[in-house]
């Protein structure tokens, strides 16, 4: 297949980067990391979560982070939200989307969040249903699809099933995520495959994780496929703490550059990018795990 004219890349770094941070990020810091990427041309910006402080206490300060972020024309703010209270927490800070997430592998369910598969998706039931009820936008997540912590290898078919749930729940989009990063071009051709059977591929998208360094060429992989919604994280901020050796998502500034050279247009600008990918790495105080971010920070051309 043909690759598509436009991706459009969904930016998880703010939340799905920062999480696990163990350093604390201020509040000022988080917001002026979104505010500088919400002037790059990115749309979707995944901003917060609305979890319990007590497990993930680098979020706890999500309903300041949408208080003080410049709302932007054309930007949607989103924040992850696994229950009621969650949702509430969401809407009281004007999220204008919310996502779900669920996982394909039963131990992960159960050691993550402590319920099983079925369980999970009944606890977003009602979030779904109330955000339906004020046309609130449902991103759904789902997360080991190429691979499981304590189970090894994941059946697509088990992806499709998760992935469908969640459609029916009401979710506009499913979010496929290589949570420990160990999935390949050939696994992931054949995941997408069969969720495709049941799920348009319009309603598609990917979250890959770079742990064995193949997030880059499972992306090029699933675009041949049509897949044209891509999540990713500036700087490569992030990582799962049950993969050993995680190195994190994907890096917006990477997945740009290969969209450029392929001709593919996103609406990012990349030089804006390294604006917000150099400030949150002398915040936290480490290197970008972006190989593009390097090289271009080294004086080299652009594409």
């Amino acid at each position: 297949m043909a690759f598509p004219d436009f991706v459009k890349i969904v930016e998880v770094g703010p939340r799905d980067g920062l999480q696990n941070e163990p350093e604390t990020i201020s509040t000022s810091d988080k917001v002026d990391l979104i505010d500088l990427l919400s002037k790059s041309g990115l749309t979707l910006i995944e901003a917060g979560s609305f979890v319990s402080p007590k497990w993930v206490p680098q979020m706890a300060d999500s309903s300041d982070v949408f208080s003080n972020i410049e709302r932007v024309e054309g930007v949607a703010f989103t924040a992850l939200t696994p229950n009621l209270k969650g949702f509430e927490g969401a809407v009281a800070s004007n999220v204008d989307e919310i996502s779900v997430f669920a996982a394909a592998s039963e131990s992960f369910s159960q050691k993550n969040i402590n319920c099983t598969i079925e369980e999970s998706i009944e606890r977003f039931r009602p979030v779904c249903e109330a955000a339906a009820g004020r046309n609130l936008p449902v991103r759904g997540y789902v997360s080991c699809v190429l691979g499981c912590p304590y189970e090894g290898t994941v059946s697509p078919h088990s992806v499709r099933y998760v992935s469908s749930a969640l459609l029916e729940l009401g979710c506009y989009e499913i979010s496929l995520g290589d949570t420990i990063g160990t999935g390949t071009p050939g696994n992931a051709r054949v995941m997408i495959d069969t969720v495709a059977d049941e799920i348009p591929i319009d309603k598609l998208a990917v979250h890959f994780h770079d742990t064995y360094g193949q997030a880059l060429a499972n992306i090029y992989a699933v675009l041949e496929q049509g897949v044209a919604v891509v999540d990713s994280s500036i700087a490569g901020l992030g990582g799962c703490p049950y993969a050993n050796g995680a190195s994190g998502n994907v890096a917006t500034e990477d997945v740009l550059y290969m969209l450029n050279g392929l001709g593919i247009s996103s609406g990012v600008d990349m030089d804006k990018l390294l604006q917000a990918s150099g400030f949150i790495t002398n915040v936290i105080g480490r290197p970008s795990s972006s190989k593009v971010a390097h090289a271009l920070s080294s004086g080299r051309p652009s594409t």
